[in-house]
C-alpha cells in the first residue's frame, strides 16, 4: 500500500472519528490519565466503531475494520497520536507505540461469513477477522492480570534506547503473556539485550471462558442417544470485559460479550384456546383438564393429575432472564413406582427452556481443573444444576447418592448457592480462594419406597427426611390399584396408536401444544391481588402458629416463598395476569398436603389428595371438583380466622 493510499486512509479515519463523537471520547479519556498524575508506559483507549458507519465514509476503510481488523487498528492507533499530539491532550506521551487502541465494533453485518457456528467449527487457519460466536458457558477461570503493556530499555548505556520510550510491548489479540514480557529481547539498534523498566508495566484484568454449542443441551436431558459429540471453545474476557458472562448461561459475542436471551413469541395452540375460552366460568377448570390430559404418552388420562399439575407449575415459573427473580419449585416425589414416574417426569423434562438429568457419577454443582491454556490459575467447571440455569435439574432417585451427596444438595437448597473452593497453593495463589454462584433452576428428584432395603445399602434413611424439608414440595402418589391395570393397557395399545386417541373423554393435545402453553405462560408478568395476598400471609402465620405450638416445628420464610411461587405458577397456567384468591387456594392445598407428609396434619383437615379429590374427565366431575374446592376455600378462611394472629382484621367470616 503506497503512502498516498495510507494517508487518505487515516484522512477517512480522521473525518469518522470526528462524525461519530470519537474525537470527543478521546478527549475524556484523557483528561482522565491527566487527573490520575500517574505515569505510564502505555495508555489504553476504547473506540466504538459502527462497520456500516465506517463503509458510507470509505469502503475501503470499512474493508479493514470488517476484515483486517489488526490493520485498522494501526490506522486508528495513528491517527489518534497525531490527535493527541496536535491538540496537546496528553503531555505524557512520547512515541506513537504508547498508544493501545481497542476496537469496539457495535455489530457485523448480517451475513453467514460472519457468524462463527461452533457445530461446524473450521479446522484449518482461521483468518483473524471479527465474527459472531453464540453458545453456552460451561465453565469460567477467575479473574487473572495480564500485561497490557511494558516498556523496555537497552542495557548499552551509549545507545538511544536505554532511555525514552522506543521499545514498547502491548498486548495483541490471540498472542500469550510471554509474546508480550520476556527477557530474550534485543534491542533494534545495537542489538544488545533488552530488560524491562517493571516500573511502567501496565496491568490488566484476564477471565477465560469455555463455550459449547447451545444444541449441546439436548444430550443432557438424558433420555435422547446420539453419537454427537460438542467441542468447546475458548474465549479471553479482557478488562472491563471480566465477571460479563455467567457460567450456565448462553451468550453472542462479537469481539466484546452480549447476553442472548431467548424470548420468542410463542402462540397457544387452537385447542387450548378453545378450552381456554369454553372453561372461563370456573379459575380452576383449564388447569385441572391441563393436568388430567398431560402426558398421555407415559400414563393413561386421569392417574397422577396433582403431579402432573405440579411440573407443569414447576416449568411455568421457569425463566432464562437474570433481571426477574427466579422463584423456584422444587418437587420430591414419593412412590413405590419408580419406573412409570421417572418416565413422566423425564417426559415433562424436555418441556423445559432447559432441561439437564444429572447423573449419579458425574458433577452436580461445580468442580475444579487446571487451566490447560498457560494462564496457572482454575478452571470452574459447571455441574449439572448450574448447566440447568433458568430451567429444571432433575435427580432422579435420591437412594443411588450417598449421604456426602444428598448433605451437599440440602446445603445448596437451602442456601440457593453453589460455592467452590480453590487451593491457593494447588493453583498458583498465595491465598485459598472461595467463590460462589447463584442457583437459578429448580430440582425434581424421586424417593422409592418400595424397596427398603436397596434403599439402606447406599445411605442413611433419615438423611432423606431432611432432604425433604428443603424441597418445596414432596408429593405422594400412591399405590395406583385398579388403575395398575389400566396403565398396562395403555402401554401396549400406545404401540399400536397415539395416546390421545384411545380416550374419547380427554381432549387430544399434542406435546407441541403443551410446549406452546408453557413458553407462553412463562411470559406472563403476573401480581398478587389483595385477596390472594391475605390468603397467603394468614395461612401462613396460621400454620406457623399451630406447628410451633403443636408440633414444634417452625415455619420458615421459604415457606411464603414457596405459596407466592405456586399461587403465580397457576394464575400463569391458567393464562391469567392476577393471581386470584382461587390460585392461592391451589397454592394452600398443595403445601399444605406437602407439610402433612413431611410433620403430621394440622387442625386444617384435608383429603389426601385435596387439588383433585375427584375425577375429571366430564362436566359434571369438573363442577362436582369446584363445588369441593369452594368448600376447601371456606375451610381455608375458618383456619385463617381462627389460628392466625389479627386475621379478623383482614379475614371476612363467611
Amino acid at each position: 500500500m503506497s503512502e498516498l493510499d495510507i494517508f487518505s486512509l487515516k484522512e477517512s479515519v480522521l473525518v469518522y472519528l470526528d462524525r461519530s463523537g470519537g474525537l470527543k471520547k478521546l478527549s475524556e479519556d484523557c483528561k482522565q490519565y491527566n487527573d490520575q498524575q500517574q505515569e505510564g508506559a502505555v495508555y489504553r483507549f476504547c473506540i466504538c466503531v459502527n462497520p456500516s458507519d465506517v463503509i458510507e465514509v470509505d469502503a475501503e476503510l470499512g474493508d479493514f475494520v470488517l476484515h483486517e481488523p489488526l490493520t485498522a487498528t494501526k490506522l486508528f492507533q495513528s491517527v489518534c497520536y497525531l490527535a493527541i499530539k496536535t491538540l496537546m491532550l496528553l503531555d505524557e506521551i512520547q512515541t506513537e507505540n504508547q498508544i493501545n487502541i481497542i476496537l469496539r465494533l457495535t455489530h457485523l453485518p448480517p451475513f453467514p461469513e460472519y457468524t462463527l457456528d461452533l457445530c461446524t467449527f473450521p479446522r484449518g487457519n482461521v483468518l483473524l477477522k471479527p465474527v459472531f460466536v453464540e453458545g453456552l458457558v460451561i465453565a469460567l477461570t477467575r479473574v487473572t492480570k495480564y500485561t497490557q503493556g511494558a516498556r523496555f530499555l537497552c542495557m548499552n548505556e551509549a545507545c538511544t534506547c536505554s532511555t525514552g520510550y522506543h521499545h514498547i510491548r502491548v498486548h495483541a489479540p490471540g498472542a500469550t503473556e510471554s509474546a508480550t514480557v520476556r527477557n530474550d529481547f534485543s534491542c533494534n539498534v545495537c542489538h544488545s539485550q533488552m530488560k524491562e523498566d517493571l516500573k511502567l508495566r501496565v496491568l490488566g484484568d484476564k477471565q477465560l471462558v469455555k463455550l459449547v454449542p447451545c444444541k449441546a443441551l439436548d444430550l443432557f436431558r438424558g433420555h435422547q442417544q446420539t453419537p454427537l459429540r460438542y467441542q468447546s471453545v475458548t474465549l479471553f474476557l479482557r478488562d472491563e470485559l471480566c465477571n460479563s458472562m455467567g457460567i450456565g448461561q448462553t451468550y453472542k459475542v462479537l469481539g466484546i460479550s452480549h447476553h442472548l436471551e431467548h424470548r420468542g413469541s410463542p402462540k397457544v395452540s387452537a385447542t387450548f384456546l378453545e378450552l381456554h375460552k369454553t372453561t372461563a366460568c370456573s379459575p380452576w377448570r383449564f388447569s385441572a383438564i391441563a393436568a388430567h390430559c398431560f402426558g398421555l404418552e407415559i400414563t393413561p388420562p386421569g392417574l397422577y393429575n396433582s403431579l402432573k399439575l405440579c411440573l407443569l407449575l414447576s416449568l411455568v415459573q421457569t425463566t432464562s432472564d437474570l433481571k426477574e427473580m427466579f422463584h423456584s419449585l422444587d418437587i420430591l416425589v414419593c412412590t413405590n413406582d419408580f419406573l412409570i414416574l421417572d418416565r413422566l417426569m423425564t417426559y415433562s423434562l424436555g418441556l423445559a427452556r432447559r432441561g439437564v438429568r444429572h447423573q449419579s457419577s458425574g458433577e452436580m454443582f461445580a468442580s475444579l481443573s487446571r487451566d490447560e491454556h498457560g494462564a496457572g490459575t482454575a478452571d470452574i467447571h459447571a455441574g449439572s444444576a448450574l448447566l440447568a440455569t433458568g430451567g429444571i435439574c432433575m435427580l432422579g432417585e435420591l437412594s443411588c447418592y450417598k449421604k456426602d451427596k444428598l448433605e451437599a444438595v440440602q446445603t445448596v437448597l437451602e442456601g440457593r448457592t453453589v460455592s467452590v473452593f480453590i487451593p491457593g497453593k494447588k493453583y498458583g495463589e498465595d491465598a485459598d480462594q472461595q467463590l460462589s454462584f447463584p442457583l437459578r433452576c429448580s430440582f425434581w428428584a424421586l424417593i422409592d419406597t418400595a424397596d427398603p432395603s436397596r434403599r439402606s445399602n447406599r445411605t442413611d434413611w433419615s438423611v432423606q427426611i431432611k432432604l425433604a424439608d428443603a424441597f418445596g414440595l414432596v408429593i405422594q402418589c400412591r399405590d395406583v390399584g385398579e388403575q395398575g391395570l389400566c396403565h398396562t393397557a395403555h402401554t401396549l395399545q400406545q404401540a399400536v396408536q397415539p395416546a390421545a386417541s384411545l380416550y374419547s373423554s380427554c381432549m387430544t393435545f399434542s406435546t407441541q401444544d403443551y410446549q406452546e402453553l408453557v413458553a407462553q405462560a412463562q411470559m406472563l408478568q403476573v401480581e398478587l391481588s389483595p385477596g390472594a395476598e391475605k390468603i397467603i400471609h394468614g395461612y401462613y402465620m396460621a400454620s406457623r402458629r399451630v406447628r410451633t405450638q403443636s408440633q414444634g416445628v417452625k415455619m420458615s420464610v421459604a415457606s411464603i416463598r414457596l405459596l407466592i411461587s405456586l399461587a403465580e405458577a397457576h394464575c400463569k397456567l391458567s393464562l391469567r395476569t392476577q393471581v386470584l384468591e382461587e390460585d392461592a387456594v391451589i397454592a394452600v392445598l398443595l403445601c399444605e398436603n406437602s407439610v402433612i407428609l413431611k410433620h403430621g396434619a394440622s387442625p386444617l383437615v384435608l383429603p389426601p389428595d385435596a387439588v383433585f379429590p375427584c375425577d375429571v374427565a366430564d362436566l359434571d366431575s369438573l363442577h362436582k371438583r369446584d363445588l369441593i374446592l369452594d368448600e376447601l376455600h371456606q375451610n381455608i378462611l375458618r383456619f385463617i380466622y381462627a389460628y392466625a394472629p389479627g386475621a379478623n382484621s383482614y379475614i371476612t367470616e363467611e
